[in-house]
C-alpha cells in the first residue's frame, strides 16, 4: 500500500487517478468490521435490509473523505484521533456484545414491511460503524496527505468516485450473501456466522480501546 501511496505523487493525472483508485480498491479488499456487518445482516434479513447498511456506510465515508480533502485539521489530531477510536471501539464492542446475546432464524422470502422498516435502523447501524471506524479516518487523511497538489475538482472527482466505489462494492457483497440461495444455504450456518461476528466485531473494539488508551495516556 506504501509504494501505492508514493505513485500519487506522479505529475500524470491519469496515472495518480489509477494509484487512486487501485489504493482505496485493496483496502476495500480487507475484510473489516463493516463486511461482517453486511454479511451478517444480508444473511439474516436480506440484500434490501443489508442495502441500509451499505448506504450508512457509504455515507460515513463521504463524510471523512469530505473532511480529509477540504483540510479540516481536525482529523489530523493524534488526540482526536484517539477519541474517535475510544468512541468506535466501545460502539464496536457493544455491537459484538449483541450480536453474540442474538436469536437470529432466517425466513427466506419474509422481508416485506419488516425488512423496510429495519432499512432505516439498518443505516444508522452503518453509519455508526463507519464514522466510528479509525482505520476509514487514517486511510483518507493519509490519501489526503499525498494529494496536496491536486485542485478541487480532481479531489471532488476522486472523492465522488471512491463514494460510489465504496457504495457498489458493498451492495454487491450484500447481494451475493442476501440472495435467496445463498440465505438458503447460510440457514444452518447463520449462527455460527453470527458468532463468528461478534467475536470479530468485539476483538476489532478491544484493540481499537487499547490503542486509543495508549494514545491518550502515553
Amino acid at each position: 500500500m506504501g509504494a501505492v501511496f508514493a505513485a500519487l505523487r506522479n505529475e500524470s493525472l491519469m496515472e495518480q487517478f489509477l494509484a487512486v483508485a487501485l489504493a482505496h480498491f485493496l483496502a476495500l479488499l480487507i475484510p473489516g468490521v463493516d463486511f461482517f456487518l453486511i454479511v451478517r445482516t444480508a444473511a439474516a434479513h436480506g440484500w434490501r435490509s443489508a442495502s441500509g447498511v451499505c448506504a450508512g456506510i457509504a455515507s460515513a465515508n463521504g463524510a471523512f473523505i469530505a473532511a480529509a480533502f477540504t483540510g479540516l485539521t481536525l482529523v489530523g489530531d493524534e488526540r482526536i484521533i484517539a477519541w474517535f477510536e475510544l468512541a468506535g471501539g466501545a460502539f464496536l464492542i457493544s455491537t459484538g456484545l449483541a450480536f453474540w446475546r442474538a436469536r437470529i432464524s432466517v425466513t427466506v422470502g419474509a422481508e416485506g414491511a419488516a425488512g423496510r422498516t429495519a432499512w432505516a435502523g439498518n443505516f444508522g447501524l452503518g453509519l455508526a460503524s463507519g464514522l466510528l471506524n479509525p482505520k476509514n479516518l487514517l486511510f483518507y487523511v493519509s490519501l489526503a496527505a499525498t494529494l496536496s497538489s491536486a485542485t478541487a475538482g480532481q479531489l471532488t472527482s476522486y472523492g465522488a468516485w471512491m463514494c460510489s466505489v465504496v457504495l457498489a462494492w458493498d451492495l454487491f457483497v450484500a447481494a451475493v450473501m442476501g440472495a435467496k440461495r445463498s440465505r438458503a444455504l447460510l440457514a444452518r450456518a447463520l449462527p455460527w456466522i453470527t458468532k463468528a461476528a461478534a467475536i470479530v466485531v468485539t476483538l476489532f473494539g478491544i484493540g481499537a480501546v487499547l490503542a486509543a488508551v495508549r494514545t491518550l495516556v502515553g
